[in-house]
């Protein structure tokens, strides 16, 4: 059975811009908010911007919120979450701010998150467009210890970077 399912965690927030939305979770099952732009903004090809989102949270010790892209925008845009997962530290009270990319290497022209055949060009963000989505985390503390030689700690798999082979 699962340990969280069906717990809350008490999230408080503040609206510190006139447009700012709270994040809300689409469906009951969701694992992600939504969270929007509250402003209007433009993205060059090959710019990456700060998007606003006009909300700032105070997240519970022993937690985390995780700022990761929705599959939408991913599939049917060239903008991308730039530090995918980032990361909303329990201790931080800024705004919340989106840091997306254009990925474009052309300028076809403008579009929006309405456009759906990844355009390549300048992408227009609105005010109330859904850019990202925040998944809270549980986040227990590291205890580092030092120690001789790790590969006797545990089962040490024999490599990395490509040591199971490409097929």
């Amino acid at each position: 059975m699962c340990e969280n399912c069906g717990k809350e965690v008490t999230i408080y927030y503040e609206r510190c811009r006139p447009n700012a939305r709270v994040p809300e979770y689409a469906h009951e099952n969701d694992a992600g908010m939504d969270i929007r732009s509250a402003v209007k903004l433009r993205i060059e090809p090959g710019q990456t911007v700060v998007i606003p989102t006009g909300i700032r949270v105070a997240i519970p010790n022993g937690y985390e919120i995780q700022v990761r892209p929705r599959s939408g925008i991913s599939l049917k845009t060239p903008l991308r979450v730039s530090n995918s997962p980032g990361t909303i530290d329990a201790g931080y009270r800024d705004e919340i701010g989106i840091i997306v990319t254009n990925t474009s290497n052309f300028n076809y022209g403008t579009f929006n998150l309405n456009d759906k055949g990844n355009e390549q060009g300048i992408y227009i963000i609105e005010a109330g467009d859904k850019v990202a989505q925040l998944v809270l985390q549980k986040v227990p503390k590291a205890k580092m210890i030092e120690v001789d030689t790790v590969s006797k700690i545990g089962q040490d798999r024999g490599g990395g970077f490509g040591s199971t082979g490409i097929d």
